[in-house]
């Protein structure tokens, strides 16, 4: 039984590689930025990062490290416990007070991920008499989290919003008690916004709530960067706002949920991934702190972002590469084939452009991509010369 169980993984293991669906981790040994360097078997190279999540360019802040740094001097190393029972600091509230007032809720709750937050913020509020709508590209950690809740599960199709009305209107027929309209604020694997100045309308007509993962939105996204609902002109009417730490906001990890007072003081007792995680490390919530300080005067670092996000598109569309539309930095190169899109990405490296292809089942089969990132950190010779390298490999591979 025993060699039959490896027989299996290892067969799934080969039929993966054979699709050109296999996931290698390279190593980065230096801090994350606009530019890295990276091991390639045993020898360092430095290359262009158009694939992280760095959208501030914060990652490797000096002054976002300086504050780690004290922080740690002061609180120590890490909590060893989790928050109820002795893992509670005054910086813990003091970030969950700033995450609130930034984006304009009566409280937040942190979590030791986004996905985290997403898994725990069904299960508690909601039982078998209530609904859940939920977007049909919504991430993995939505989905998980819809799958521990008992509440009945409707699916509309992306950004449909005669779906979402019929959906609505049938958990209303149904009887539902409460109804969540549940969205990613950005697609991530496509860059696409979230309709919800629509969505909130539906909302309204079916007395539902709204809740919306901004993770690849707040901090960027919105006049000062309080994401998705403040681009569509919505904030006031999202009930629930999840996101994370780990990508604009500096880059390193954590998740929050920002809601009522109310709500969130039911989630610290019932929410099972805040009662059964580890509180997160002084050291990130000094960073935090400092983050916000930067992101409430960075208005430059933005503009600077969808700058380059604005040279990178056109000149990519000029050299006829087929490119999702949208405005968002997230700018997926679409090849459709898994391999062919394996292939370029360990191609553009070889051109000194680290970027990462993106297929089953991250994203559906027949639609792989080379999903770039922008960041306010590259300067205009860096995007061109990562076009310069797309052009060249992508002329070679027959895709332009």
């Amino acid at each position: 039984m025993r060699d039959a169980f490896y027989k299996r993984i290892d067969d799934t293991i080969d039929d993966i590689r054979e699709q050109g669906l296999e996931k290698n981790e390279r190593l980065i040994t230096s801090p994350q930025g606009p530019e890295v360097e990276v091991d390639r078997n045993g020898k360092k190279t430095r290359v262009l990062n158009f694939c992280a999540n760095n959208y501030l360019g914060l990652a490797d802040s000096q002054e976002l490290v300086e504050a780690a740094k004290s922080t740690m001097d002061e609180y120590g190393y890490g909590m060893a416990s989790v928050r109820f029972i002795c893992g509670t600091t005054d910086l813990h509230r003091k970030v969950e007070k700033t995450i609130a007032d930034f984006l304009g809720y009566e409280d937040s709750i942190l979590f030791a991920a986004c996905f985290d937050a997403n898994g725990g913020v069904f299960e508690p509020l909601l039982g078998p008499e209530d609904a859940i709508i939920s977007d049909g590209l919504n991430h993995a950690s939505i989905i998980d989290g819809v799958r521990l809740c008992k509440a009945k599960r409707f699916r509309y199709a992306n950004s449909d919003m005669d779906d979402l009305k019929k959906q609505l209107q049938q958990a209303h027929a149904d009887g539902a008690r409460t109804k969540l309209v549940v969205t990613d604020g950005v697609f991530s694997m496509d860059g696409f916004i979230a309709k919800l100045d629509e969505i909130c309308a539906l909302a309204d007509e079916f007395d539902a709530l709204v809740m919306v993962d901004d993770a690849h939105a707040t901090g960027f996204m919105g006049p000062h960067g309080e994401g998705t609902p403040a681009h569509c002109g919505v904030a006031s009417r999202v009930d629930i706002l999840t996101g994370t730490l780990g990508k604009a906001l500096g880059g390193g990890m954590g998740g929050y949920i920002c809601a009522s007072k109310q709500v969130v003081h039911l989630l610290r007792n019932r929410a099972r991934p805040y009662l059964f995680s580890n509180a997160l490390t002084p050291a990130l919530l000094g960073a935090t702190i400092k983050t916000f300080d930067l992101i409430r005067n960075g208005d430059g670092l933005r503009r600077q972002l969808f700058r380059n996000a604005e040279r990178f598109r056109k000149q990519m569309g000029d050299a006829g590469f087929d490119l999702l539309p949208g405005e968002h930095p997230i700018i997926p190169v679409m090849i459709g084939d898994a391999r062919k899109a394996g292939e370029m990405a360990a191609a553009l490296m070889d051109e000194g452009v680290y970027v990462t292809a993106f297929s089953f089942p991250v994203v559906p089969k027949g639609v792989a991509r080379i999903r770039t990132q922008m960041c306010a950190g590259h300067t205009d010779e860096q995007v061109d010369r990562a076009v310069s390298a797309f052009v060249k490999v992508g002329t070679k591979m027959g895709l332009v």
